[in-house]
């Protein structure tokens, strides 16, 4: 981390400014170098400065500099920001010139990277930086700030400092036994600390299910025989024409996509192709696309008409999804009635005419029931949301059952303490505090550049 790095931090295209960041030692002396205006090396800190960037003594743009002083910046490093006019051409030249003068092409993510390693923030810190970017809804936008801000990051320092306090007892207990004023550690006492965080670990992973709704949204599939309306609910529920609607069966051949926002949270809408036995090569495939997208989604919509008997078929899929988050939805309520619902046996029943236009806000409020989002969205939003997060927390649980099945059997206190200490290693890849470089690499090269 010796050299400076550039890159352009906006989006490029046609607009009112751009911003092109450096951030290293060398920073303010390389745009001091091709810049008219103020000496750069002598404004203050945290300052902006009129001028031009030249290149062999031609002006190339009309420039404000910001001048950032480390270790008070993103990076703990210098940082310099040259907010250029906007388009592309403009934006690229003064980057190259740059370039030509000593800097180096950031890497995607890298500024972010480096206020890691510089202590600045740690890596769930800089994952809420990336999901505040991604963030669609006003919901995923305050779940990232709470995570850039470190609300998250200090339930996991607090279970991690209550580990260290029972490891510190034990060593204590071992080395310095003749001690009378060392606090006695009894394996009634240690159980009982031991079942504390393990609560509190639960309670992180079970909320933590919510911040990964809030964040991805719920991956919602519409499936059933042809012809029963899949893809009109699919254009119904987005407001829009998505998905071709014919009489023809098999339409339909492949998914098609769409994304409807409840209450702030995104549903990734799934159209999948009419379950039936079909010749045809291409439906087959989306056929078998739609009967795998069951295991996959985290809620089915299930479409029925209600002008048709239900089918063996119908019964079949419908017993994969007893143990599902499902929604059985019978289209087609301005036709006689041919349908006998007791064979569902499902409390979750939407009746919906999509050419009269009922019944979609009866199934809009069946998923807000289901998934009780109308208590997600009052919620402290301050839960894990990253995958590798989330996956490290449950293999900590996993040790604490460990720990507990040790202090039952009544093993060695020292053997015991060796399953503590890895559980607290394991948190502290959460946050950072221990990691490995490849780990780091991986996750910053997901970044835009710029950032």
């Amino acid at each position: 981390m010796d050299d400076t790095i550039v890159a352009i931090s906006t989006a490029l295209g046609v607009g009112a400014i751009s911003i092109v960041r450096l951030s290293g030692s060398e920073a303010i002396k390389i745009v001091n170098n091709v810049f008219v205006g103020k000496n750069l090396e002598k404004v203050g800190s945290h300052t902006i400065n009129y001028g031009h960037i030249i290149d062999n003594n031609k002006i190339i743009d009309e420039v404000l500099i910001s001048i950032m002083h480390g270790p008070k910046t993103f990076t703990r490093e210098d940082i310099v920001e040259i907010n250029c006019h906007g388009g592309i051409t403009t934006t690229n030249k003064v980057l190259q010139i740059l370039l030509n003068n000593g800097c180096r092409l950031a890497e995607p993510g890298e500024f972010t990277k480096r206020a890691f390693l510089n202590g600045r923030i740690d890596l769930l810190e800089a994952e809420g930086v990336m999901d505040l970017i991604n963030s669609k809804t006003e919901q995923s936008r305050e779940l990232a700030l709470n995570q850039v801000g470190g609300k998250v990051s200090k339930l996991i320092h607090n279970l991690r400092q209550q580990l260290l306090e029972i490891i510190a007892n034990i060593e204590v207990n071992i080395d310095y036994p003749e001690y009378e004023d060392i606090p006695e550690l009894t394996i009634q006492h240690l159980n009982s600390q031991i079942e504390n965080i393990k609560t509190q670990i639960e309670i992180i992973i079970n909320e933590s299910e919510n911040g990964k709704i809030i964040k991805e949204g719920i991956k919602t599939s519409i499936i059933g025989r042809p012809n029963v309306g899949k893809s009109s609910i699919l254009n119904k529920l987005i407001d829009e024409d998505k998905a071709i609607v014919t009489d023809i069966p098999g339409t339909t051949r492949d998914i098609v996509e769409g994304t409807l926002n409840i209450n702030g949270l995104i549903l990734n809408m799934i159209d999948t192709a009419g379950i039936r036995e079909t010749k045809d090569i291409v439906e087959s495939i989306g056929v078998k696309k739609s009967l795998d997208l069951i295991e996959n989604s985290d809620l089915i919509l299930y479409v029925l008409n209600n002008n048709e008997s239900i089918t063996d078929e119908d019964i079949e899929v419908i017993s994969k999804l007893k143990d599902k988050n499902h929604i059985i939805i019978i289209n087609k309520t301005d036709l006689p009635k041919q349908i006998d619902e007791t064979q569902l046996l499902s409390k979750n029943i939407v009746y919906i005419s999509t050419i009269n236009n009922k019944g979609m806000d009866e199934l809009k409020d069946k998923i807000k029931e289901i998934f009780n989002l109308e208590k997600i969205v009052t919620k402290d939003l301050t839960y894990l949301t990253n995958a590798r997060s989330l996956s490290i927390l449950k293999q900590a649980l996993k040790s604490i059952n460990d720990v507990e099945v040790g202090i039952k059997n009544e093993m060695y206190i020292d053997m015991i303490e060796i399953d503590i200490k890895n559980i607290w290693q394991k948190l502290g890849e959460i946050t950072g505090d221990t990691y490995e470089d490849e780990l780091i690499d991986q996750l910053f090269s997901q970044f835009c550049l710029g950032k």
